[in-house]
């Protein structure tokens, strides 16, 4: 448990998704080792449940619930589920997310976009909803992460970007209507993050060094690098702290 009582999360319930790798892991991990009892959820129970079992070995809280938020009943059985066992819930990491199609614009076809838009979209806004509903009695903290990419629209990357933006509009939105119940919302805007998620970028020599280019750190970040910003946002060090998104890529939006 840190030592800072600001980041103290002593007792509180946190639930992060796509939390069986990369930035969604590193999430999870430091959230337990501030104190909370931390739901891992992802499509896959395997994945979710190694990350709990290394939690746990390590003296921390946590439990294994799989989710893909693609699916509405899936998302409406994990709140059940929390509700049931916890009664609330303080924290919700929306990490989760798809990027099935990595091409020009022009050529991004039907199935991509809808599965791209029912994760990003649809399924952080439904989590959103049934997050909110459980925090509203006592309040609680939201975080979405999105990405640089909704800010600038990434090459080759068309309908991602555009969910991506869809994300800080609904961060705000949410932040805005929700803060009477004392529930505050705001996104984490990651840059290129070593993850397999964007291994079609880190991959390519070509794409990568064009994409450094613009990175004033001139590297890519590593998943571990994006969690003390989500500790930052859900603890009491952020008390007046919603609709903000913070970016977290090297320099990249103001290079």
């Amino acid at each position: 448990m840190t030592s800072n009582s600001l980041f103290d999360l002593t007792g509180k319930i946190a639930l992060v998704t796509g939390a069986s790798r990369g930035i969604g892991e590193y999430i999870a991990k430091l959230l337990a080792q501030a104190g909370a009892h931390v739901i891992v959820s992802s499509r896959k129970l395997e994945g979710c449940q190694r990350v709990v079992d290394e939690i746990t070995s390590e003296g921390g809280s946590a439990q294994a619930i799989a989710c893909h938020i693609g699916d509405m009943a899936q998302i409406d059985d994990i709140f059940a589920q929390i509700s049931r066992q916890h009664g609330t819930l303080d924290i919700l990491v929306n990490n989760a997310a798809t990027n099935p199609f990595f091409g020009h614009i022009l050529e991004t076809d039907l199935s991509s976009f809808q599965k791209t838009v029912d994760v990003n979209i649809r399924g952080y806004f439904f989590m959103s909803s049934a997050g909110a509903k459980l925090m509203k009695e006592k309040g609680g903290a939201i975080v979405n992460v999105a990405s640089v990419n909704g800010v600038i629209p990434g090459e080759m990357q068309g309908i991602y970007s555009i969910t991506k933006a869809a994300v800080i509009s609904m961060t705000q939105a949410f932040a805005k209507e929700c803060a009477q119940f004392n529930i505050r919302v705001n996104a984490l805007l990651p840059g290129a993050t070593d993850t397999k998620f964007a291994s079609t970028l880190i991959d390519n020599p070509a794409i990568l060094k064009q994409a450094m280019a613009h990175v004033p750190m001139k590297r890519v970040a590593q998943p571990k690098e994006m969690a003390g910003t989500v500790l930052y946002l859900v603890s009491d060090a952020a008390s007046y702290t919603t609709g903000t998104c913070i970016n977290v890529d090297g320099g990249y939006l103001i290079a």
